[in-house]
């Protein structure tokens, strides 16, 4: 098991009841004593951006839901460090963050290609030492993020995908039922 911190993918059990987090993928991209965030990789959300932010009617992007907390905003993830100034790197060539207002005339002037940007409303956040209980209580499988699992072409694919990056018996894992009782 890796120890939490940026770049670590927080892989939910199978058996994780809470509904926000049901077979999820979260990516996180800090985690310190006073608390950790990040961002559900694999859950996408029921409107696009131009739905979301007036005036963006050209950009039907997927937006993924990135947590329940503070559910009246938005974040990205992006593979552009040079062209977006203000991005934080998370891991290397994935950064969190920067001037949105770059992003949104990237992709409108054709000058980024949207698979390598990636929006979130809302994030998961946990405080202090809440989330250090939650993998004691073996909650979250933790792997290193990688660029092709946070980008990945098919998102309903992430969870399956991050447990086979694990390989042995978590692979197994994937053909676990969400409720075993009903089996």
């Amino acid at each position: 098991m890796i120890e939490p911190g940026p770049g670590i993918l927080l892989i939910a059990d199978p058996f994780l009841k809470d509904p926000n987090f049901l077979r999820t993928v979260v990516f996180l991209c800090e985690h310190k004593e006073e608390g950790s965030f990040g961002f559900v990789l694999n859950r996408r959300y029921e409107n696009t951006l131009d739905e979301l932010i007036p005036g963006l009617d050209e950009l039907k992007l997927p937006v993924y839901y990135g947590g329940p907390v503070q559910m009246d905003t938005i974040h990205f993830l992006h593979q552009y460090p040079e062209e977006i100034p203000g991005g934080e790197e998370v891991i290397k060539g994935v950064y969190w963050g920067g001037d949105f207002e770059k992003v949104v005339e990237m992709l409108k002037n054709g000058a980024a290609d949207p698979d390598k940007i990636r929006f979130y409303i809302g994030y998961s956040g946990w405080s202090d030492g809440q989330l250090t209980t939650e993998l004691k209580e073996k909650s979250w499988l933790t792997v290193a993020g990688t660029r092709k699992l946070i980008f990945h072409r098919n998102y309903e694919e992430i969870w399956k995908d991050s447990l086979k990056q694990l390989g042995g018996d978590y692979e197994m894992m994937i053909n676990f039922p969400i409720d075993p009782q009903l089996n």
